[in-house]
């Protein structure tokens, strides 16, 4: 299969480079390449004629995408929209990957795929573009929303609270934010899977089990070896940002577990990332 791996260079894609090895896979991104050029973007899709396309590429800063909403909508909106037209001219199919931020936080359960999106940020609002455009113009499609990434050498979740765990000595993390963690590694096997079973569709893949931030941060403390680090659990109210989450966003694996495609409880996949 020929795979065009966009934003490679991040901690999902690279993890996806190494799960598709076998393949013939072809790697972009920044500085190289930027999907916000429309011509460049049909140019570099197009000369590549790929099968499919993997578009994990996408600005993920929640806080800037607050302060810049603009360029959130440029690059994971409209970034989208490029790679979506250039998939329909060269007859590729594409797998956007999404956010549980499009979602508020209010339903008071999981999400399912079927459920209406309603961003109340802007980062959620862009990635919910990106979506509309690949239904779009896409038939052959597939949308994988997930939720509290991270993989050995990002900048995530785990590596901010062991370096303020080792700045500070003490840490305040909020305890009314809930999700699921995805360990990345776990989300490339399971694009993977996907992308060789051709069900096109949208699929929300999480590790299994839910917590809040709070309860993470406890984990990573003590897999990390700093158990002894004092953590006081603070309300979202106590912790003012640039950005508002959605308070309980947990997105639950409906559609992929239908075609056998689960993911691992988080702490497991937490403990093989201190492994």
């Amino acid at each position: 299969m020929k795979i065009l791996v966009i934003g490679h260079k991040g901690q999902l894609g690279r993890e996806l480079m190494a799960v598709l090895h076998a393949d013939e896979v072809l790697g972009l991104d920044l500085p190289e390449f930027d999907m916000t050029d429309p011509q460049a973007t049909m140019s570099a899709v197009c000369d590549f004629a790929p099968d499919v396309v993997l578009l994990p590429a996408a600005l993920t800063d929640v806080d800037r995408c607050a302060q810049e909403p603009d360029l959130a909508l440029r690059v994971n909106g409209l970034g989208t929209h490029n790679v979506a037209l250039a998939c329909l001219r060269c007859n590729a199919a594409l797998l956007y990957v999404s956010s549980n931020e499009v979602f508020d936080g209010k339903k008071g359960r999981p999400y399912d795929e079927h459920d209406t999106p309603n961003p109340i940020n802007p980062y959620g609002a862009s990635k919910w573009a990106g979506e509309v455009y690949t239904r779009m113009h896409l038939s052959r499609f597939y949308i994988v929303r997930t939720a509290w990434l991270y993989a050995r050498g990002g900048n995530n979740f785990p590596a901010k609270i062991i370096a303020a765990a080792e700045k500070y000595g003490h840490l305040r993390v909020v305890c009314d934010e809930i999700g699921s963690p995805t360990y990345a590694p776990d989300l490339a096997q399971a694009i993977n899977k996907l992308i060789r079973s051709e069900q096109y569709g949208i699929y929300h893949f999480t590790n299994e089990g839910v917590c809040s931030r709070f309860e993470f941060a406890r984990r990573i403390l003590e897999l990390s070896g700093r158990g002894h680090v004092p953590l006081e659990p603070i309300t979202s109210e106590q912790w003012k940002r640039a950005s508002v989450p959605p308070l309980n966003c947990v997105i639950r694996n409906l559609a992929g577990a239908q075609i056998g495609i689960r993911l691992r409880h988080w702490e497991e996949a937490l403990r093989e990332y201190f492994a």
